[in-house]
């Protein structure tokens, strides 16, 4: 197996994209011309595939699922991901009205640059944005702040969050925003948490060869409405990352469990010009992302 350093390359920033809300992976592997390989190696783990490693035939399995292509990118995004992951904890506890305003950006400027994806806006799209909204509204506004640590709930966190990279403009990490596992998956990568790290690459691996096959289906066969809805998902998650609230209730550990959005305060007013400041940069961002380097990738 040999490593190739500039594969290994897009995969650390594939990582960097990835453990950022509103970046999406998948746009980084498009970006530098491995998308189509990334899926068909994805789409290749299957039962057949499996059935050669459960039998032992190793070197048959591994060139089916081009298993060095594919370990070459996790190492790179590993990397990126350790390294980062330490950094934007702190940023969360240090810095909150900035960084959440710099994904908030984020997080718009994808959901404008999604939308151009459509290719035939209709009443269905209309209507598919408007439901994908209401639904992740309805989560972000009711679903408790502190999501349950149990194994299953991180299993499953994993694999739903592994899915999206084969979605335009989804980043894993903030499919874990959405579930209230970002920052709890980011310290237990800073304190190398071996029982919640496995449990949540299990999913992965789960989501890999069951949910990301779905939605690669349903990506294909209903394109509009698909992006639709995730164009709606996006619009409803603001809410989930607005940094101003009031706490409603707290749990026994005196953390907030349920919150509601609430309009910042005149004592608050330093904090809004920095997410406001920070939400401008972000949203700016990723707009030359798409426009310079996505957009230039297009044409040729």
């Amino acid at each position: 197996m040999k490593i190739k350093p500039d594969l290994y390359l897009k995969g650390v920033f594939m990582g960097i994209a990835e453990i950022i809300p509103g970046v999406s992976g998948g746009t980084i592997a498009f970006i530098t011309g491995i998308y189509e390989e990334l899926i068909d190696s994805i789409k290749s783990i299957n039962t057949k595939t499996l059935k050669l490693l459960l039998t032992f035939k190793f070197s048959a399995f591994w060139k089916e699922i081009n298993g060095t292509f594919l370990i070459t990118l996790v190492f790179g995004m590993l990397t990126s991901i350790l390294i980062l992951s330490r950094f934007i904890v702190y940023l969360l506890d240090d810095h909150p009205f900035k960084i959440w305003g710099f994904f908030f950006g984020l997080i718009i400027a994808s959901g404008i640059l999604i939308f151009y994806q459509i290719k035939r806006v209709n009443s269905a799209v209309f209507l598919s944005f408007l439901i994908g909204l209401m639904i992740s509204s309805f989560i972000a506004l009711q679903a408790p702040s502190n999501t349950p640590n149990t194994n299953f709930y991180i299993f499953m966190s994993g694999a739903i969050a592994i899915s999206a990279m084969i979605l335009p403009g989804i980043s894993g990490s903030f499919i874990l925003v959405f579930l209230s596992k970002y920052e709890f998956i980011l310290k237990a990568l800073n304190s190398f948490d071996t029982a919640v790290i496995s449990i949540f690459l299990a999913g992965c691996i789960v989501g890999l060869v069951t949910f990301s096959r779905v939605f690669s289906y349903l990506f294909k066969k209903y394109n509009d409405v698909v992006i639709s809805v995730l164009i709606g998902f996006l619009g409803g998650s603001l809410f989930k990352i607005w940094p101003f609230y009031e706490v409603l209730e707290y749990n026994s550990a005196n953390e907030a469990v349920y919150t509601t959005p609430i309009l910042p305060t005149a004592s608050q007013s330093n904090d809004l010009v920095f997410f406001f400041t920070f939400g401008v940069i972000g949203f700016l961002g990723m707009w030359v992302i798409e426009k310079k380097f996505i957009g230039l990738n297009k044409e040729n």
